[in-house]
């Protein structure tokens, strides 16, 4: 039985449009810069979660690991709201900006917005500048969650490091 999921990778976009790979990595770049890089891992897995992007999961574990973050933080990150005490205010306040921003339905059907309530979390958190990074890591993973799902990128651990 087959079913929808099982599938190899479409293309190498990176290959065919390097010019676009580097873009988007400079924007990687600039979007990191000044972000404390766990918060900023965090953020790349769970946004990677509910994109349901296996490269960039595979990839920001593994990245995640070698930082030394937790391991429990890691496997409970999907239900990190439940994880009382686990998670630093500004590790929930993050978490609660990327799940807004990726998913964009201000939590009702008729959303599309990030709720006033997450944003000024994160304010309260961050200073401006480090907020500005902030949201443009979590605009910059989308990005990369959105390429690497439609052309189906292989996670790394399954033998293909090509989709970066």
């Amino acid at each position: 039985m087959t079913t929808a999921h099982e599938h190899g990778p479409r293309m190498n976009l990176w290959k065919l449009a390097p010019e676009v790979y580097k873009g988007m990595a400079a924007f990687e770049a600039a979007a990191s810069k000044g972000l404390d890089p766990v918060i900023a891992e965090l953020v790349k897995v769970r946004a990677s979660q509910l994109n349901k992007c296996a490269f960039c999961i595979d990839m920001h574990l593994a990245d995640s690991r070698k930082l030394g973050i937790d391991q429990l933080k890691l496997d409970l990150l999907d239900a990190w709201e439940e994880a009382h005490g686990l998670y630093t205010d500004k590790e929930q306040a993050a978490l609660a900006l990327t799940e807004a921003v990726t998913r964009l339905d201000g939590g009702t059907p008729q959303g599309h917005y990030v709720p006033n309530g997450v944003y000024e979390r994160a304010a309260k958190n961050f200073e401006e500048t480090e907020l500005a990074h902030l949201i443009s890591q979590i605009v910059s993973i989308n990005a990369w969650n959105r390429f690497q799902v439609t052309t189906r990128a292989v996670p790394g651990s399954l033998g293909d490091t090509s989709g970066r």
